[in-house]
């Protein structure tokens, strides 16, 4: 167990700089922008604040999710460049003569790579995502209270709004993540093979596949076969419809436990299941590629 863990803090040391150290600059350089542009003139703060102050709560709920969502982009474009290219790293510094000195199967090693993609590295991005969510609450608050004086008392609300959307980024994110693991795990086994080729084949293999199938047994054209529907509904999450249409077009306070229930309520559980056992088979039938080249 402790060189599994050990095998995650390497992961962490070799990609804090996508996960952790990049992020912090874009939040700082978010900030700086920030001030920069009430302290130079390039934004009212009056004004901005008189515009705040009809409705602070519903721009800060709106803002926050904005955010969320922005940093989900983020995380998900920043793991599949990992997958595409972590899951060969070792064999490219010949790390892996080291890690199977431990000993460490071929199998324990890859699997601890995905483990890094459904903790750590998220871990990571979300609090950087809370760093920046508190930064837009401090620029609320300062702007309303510079236009009104009414800024102070509305960080209660403010904060409340804040604690709401964090925890419904919880949600999505370990949601999110079990539901995109069989393409993580897809992505990782075809970089154990491939190596960085796997970033390209990786997006080009479902076309072929829904051309194969298209030629095979017809059809009206590749987006209509079974491949192509499947591969869309699978990769189609569940996020923005139900209760998120429904709040942004009705003037309620967003409610975290609500959109967790509805949410939870339009996932697929069979199909989540079936992208485990799909993800744990990819990644064994990988390692056992990565045991049998390594022995010759």
């Amino acid at each position: 167990m402790k060189a599994f863990i050990a095998m995650i803090h390497r992961e962490l040391l070799e990609h804090r700089g996508a996960f952790l150290v990049a992020p912090l600059g874009l939040v700082a350089i978010l900030a700086g922008a920030t001030i920069l542009a009430f302290t130079v003139g390039r934004v009212d703060a009056r004004m901005s604040g008189q515009l705040m102050t009809m409705v602070p709560l519903r721009i800060a709920e709106v803002g926050l999710l904005g955010l969320a969502f922005a940093w989900l982009l983020y995380l998900m474009g920043t793991l599949f460049f990992y997958c595409a290219d972590g899951f060969s790293a070792d064999r490219r510094n010949n790390a892996m003569l080291f890690w199977k000195s431990m000993p460490m199967s071929d199998f324990r090693v890859l699997l601890s790579k995905l483990a890094a993609t459904l903790t750590i590295f998220p871990g990571m991005i979300f609090a950087v995502s809370l760093l920046s969510g508190l930064l837009l609450v401090v620029v609320i608050t300062v702007t309303t209270q510079i236009a009104s004086g009414t800024g102070l008392a509305l960080i209660g609300g403010l904060l409340g709004s804040f604690v709401q959307v964090a925890l419904a980024s919880i949600v999505v994110l370990v949601l999110g993540l079990l539901w995109c693991m069989p393409f993580m795990a897809a992505v990782g086994s075809l970089a154990s093979v491939v190596g960085r080729w796997a970033i390209p084949l990786s997006l080009l293999l479902p076309t072929l596949l829904s051309v194969l199938e298209w030629v095979t047994f017809g059809g009206l054209s590749p987006v209509h076969t079974h491949t192509w529907k499947y591969l869309s509904y699978r990769f189609d999450f569940p996020l923005v419809e139900g209760y998120l249409q429904g709040w942004f077009n009705a003037d309620l306070p967003f409610s975290a436990p609500s959109f967790a229930t509805d949410l939870l309520g339009r996932i697929d559980w069979p199909q989540m299941a079936v992208g485990w056992g799909f993800s744990l088979l990819a990644i064994y039938l990988a390692s056992e590629y990565r045991r049998r080249r390594n022995d010759n």
